[in-house]
């Protein structure tokens, strides 16, 4: 089979023909249809993050595919099920935190595209008990975006508590924000969109944003001329852009971070923190449940996914296109066809 393997930190991806893996016990294989590309690839194929990923690797953890054969065990998935391989490739599902409905922050867990092989190929190996049923009003290259930067903006609002008559600030309308943007409108909340394109400007404003703020110009000033906020959601991973967010929090605010600098450091005032009752949150993707829960939305008509098409063979032409800024919202990889 095709797949776009990492080799080491230091060089491009490679476009292999490799063996098609063999599920194991309690595992499915899985006809991959469509992958997201997510910065978190780009982080784990160059070895940024202080906790490296296994060498080689196939990144992705956007997969949506059909499962095509099933490894041995009682499995709560058919051959022939379409299925979406999110991040949280594998949880214990006995620690206290998978029983305690929090999955995403197991003391053992696996995950796709980092710690065993993702979904950048043609087909991919994935725990039958992990995998979520995509439904047929989703359509693959919808359903893989929402595998990830729809579930972790999801996630983290939900963290937040939004109320009614609070305002929302999502930071950055890419690839999560687009999505975080909606699911604030969703949960009820007064938006306001931040980006330094005008692009995605743009997109904020079709997407129903109440208000749009262009990060270039005085932010504070249009922010506290706005009622400031009371949730800042930020998608992007830069420790500037964070302590401007955590600024521009109300009394009570609530900062949710789910962009990981490479540097692993973010500094904030304690006083203004202390004072104003402040949070920082860090949330990380979501559970299956909430997978499902944005698949629902979508099919219901609740929300729109932003995407572009790309082919496997580009991948690092990918990375580059992804780390200029200039992506509409999000770039999917196509293996094979994409249903409805």
């Amino acid at each position: 089979m095709k797949a776009a393997v990492a080799t080491d930190f230091a060089s491009p991806l490679e476009i292999r023909d490799v063996p098609v893996p063999d599920p194991g016990p309690g595992q499915v294989l899985v006809r991959i249809e469509t992958c997201g590309l997510c910065h978190t690839d780009i982080h784990a194929a160059r070895g940024e993050w202080p906790v490296k990923p296994k060498m080689p690797l196939i990144p992705g953890h956007e997969g949506v595919g059909v499962v095509e054969r099933l490894g041995e065990g009682d499995l709560p998935v058919s051959v022939g099920d379409r299925v979406a391989l999110p991040w949280l490739g594998h949880a214990c599902g006995h620690c206290r935190y998978c029983v305690a409905g929090w999955e995403t922050y197991c003391l053992t867990p696996q995950y796709m595209g980092y710690t065993m092989d993702g979904s950048y190929a043609e087909y991919a190996v994935a725990y039958a008990s992990h995998v979520v049923a995509v439904p047929d009003g989703v359509s693959s290259t919808d359903a893989s975006p929402l595998t990830c930067a729809g579930v972790t903006t999801y996630k983290a609002l939900k963290v937040a508590k939004p109320q009614p008559n609070e305002t929302t600030l999502v930071v950055g309308i890419g690839g999560l924000g687009h999505l975080g943007l909606q699911y604030a409108r969703i949960f009820g909340a007064t938006t306001i969109a931040m980006d330094v394109h005008d692009d995605k400007l743009q997109l904020a404003q079709e997407l129903g944003a109440d208000h749009v703020v262009d990060g270039r110009g005085d932010s504070p000033a249009e922010l506290a001329a706005l009622g400031g906020v009371d949730i800042a959601l930020v998608t992007v991973p830069s420790p500037s852009v964070m302590r401007a967010a955590h600024a521009a929090l109300n009394p009570n605010g609530r900062l949710v971070l789910v962009g990981l600098p490479a540097d692993n450091s973010l500094e904030l005032p304690v006083f203004e923190t202390v004072l104003m009752g402040k949070s920082v949150i860090g949330s990380l993707v979501g559970t299956r449940n909430d997978l499902a829960d944005c698949f629902a939305l979508h099919a219901n008509g609740r929300t729109r996914v932003i995407t572009s098409p790309r082919k496997l063979d580009d991948v690092n032409e990918c990375f580059e296109e992804v780390l200029s800024g200039q992506v509409p919202a999000r770039l999917v990889f196509e293996m094979g066809s994409a249903q409805g």
